[in-house]
């Protein structure tokens, strides 16, 4: 095909540029949602931190999903993307379109693609992929208390690794109402840099069981490489929200290609395999925060009681190969102001945590 005549470096050279694009993209998003506090409605006439005032930023998932799947999933479109019969004439004729747009960005504007926005495809998948679970997690949320080995809720682990949704809600929001403004949503495949895949993994990793969990994965790992536009790249230009280390572990080698959205890259602690994480594509997104936030007036409370520079509450001892942690343990230890100390998941261990952080 035409697009494979084109030199690989200038490829990898544009797939970079589109990456730094796309992740300083969304750690912008992320800050807009998770580090900002809501709007007071009493001091509506104040200046605002938003781009948009009259919609301030949910930083409660469970809050942002009920209000997302009553006020919004209700008026979906019900269509897919889903391929009923690919011939490899679909993907021939994709690619055409694919080039010859391409090729009008190119010779249209001297300064391609600098100048241009990140343009996402947002797959329609089929809707057991993407509103079934979020109902699922919905429906079940005040009902599940189990946890997990380490004593985490396992809903309180869905929402520290729910950036899929946070990223999907933006993207398929009317455009008055996003907060990714760098990032345009298209319509048109071929009008796409990157494609997004709106599966939620670990939902359906922690929800569903086993065997029931696998099987959704090889259906949504068919219907994602059916696509003509995977096809013509091998899944280089998709993005796949893989934000716990262990979903969709099962199918993982077959999407080894694509941009992964994930928490780290360990891979000593059975997480990743060798060739599947790089940071030539993928990238590391922030946890959700499950604490509670810190409004304008616990701000202005905390502040005089902040008498601590750095803080940090967690494992102090690593997987093998974690060295790092241990390392800057050592080198910190006695240092002025500074204050690290082993912390356990659960709700003593989060609080904690935030009163820790909040001095």
């Amino acid at each position: 095909m035409r697009a494979k005549q084109i030199p690989s470096s200038l490829t990898r050279s544009k797939s970079q540029i589109l990456l730094l694009f796309f992740s300083l993209s969304l750690i912008l998003l992320s800050f807009l949602f998770f580090l900002f506090p809501p709007s007071d409605p009493a001091a509506s006439s104040t200046t605002h931190p938003y781009p948009h005032p009259l919609i301030p930023p949910q930083t409660s998932f469970v809050a942002s999903l009920e209000h997302f799947l009553t006020h919004k999933a209700l008026n979906h479109r019900s269509s897919d993307d889903t391929v009923r019969s690919l011939l490899q004439d679909d993907v021939r004729m994709f690619d055409d379109r694919k080039f010859a747009k391409e090729m009008d960005w190119v010779h249209g504007d001297r300064y391609y693609p600098l100048n241009f926005p990140i343009r996402v495809y947002v797959y329609q998948m089929p809707n057991k992929f993407t509103y079934n679970l979020l109902w699922l997690f919905r429906n079940t949320y005040r009902e599940t208390s189990n946890l997990t080995s380490n004593g985490s809720p396992v809903h309180r682990l869905i929402e520290q690794h729910s950036i899929d949704y946070w990223l999907w809600a933006d993207l398929i929001a009317p455009e008055s109402e996003r907060l990714l403004k760098n990032v345009v949503r298209v319509h048109r495949q071929e009008e796409a840099d990157l494609f997004f895949v709106p599966f939620f993994t670990t939902i359906s990793f922690f929800l569903l069981e086993k065997q029931q969990c696998k099987a959704l994965y090889r259906e949504a790992l068919k219907w994602v490489t059916d696509q003509p536009a995977w096809k013509r790249s091998e899944g280089r230009d998709h993005i796949f929200p893989i934000h716990h280390p262990w979903s969709f572990k099962s199918v993982r080698r077959y999407v080894k290609n694509s941009i992964w959205l994930l928490p780290d890259m360990d891979s000593t602690g059975n997480r990743y395999k060798p060739g599947q994480v790089s940071l030539e594509k993928d990238l590391i997104l922030p946890y959700v925060p499950n604490v509670d936030l810190c409004d304008a007036k616990c701000v202005s409370e905390s502040e005089s009681k902040r008498t601590i520079l750095l803080f940090f509450r967690g494992r102090l001892k690593r997987n093998a190969g974690g060295k790092i942690r241990s390392k800057l343990v050592t080198e910190l230890a006695g240092a002025k102001d500074v204050v690290i100390e082993e912390g356990t998941s659960g709700d003593q261990g989060k609080a904690a945590a935030q009163k820790g952080m909040r001095r």
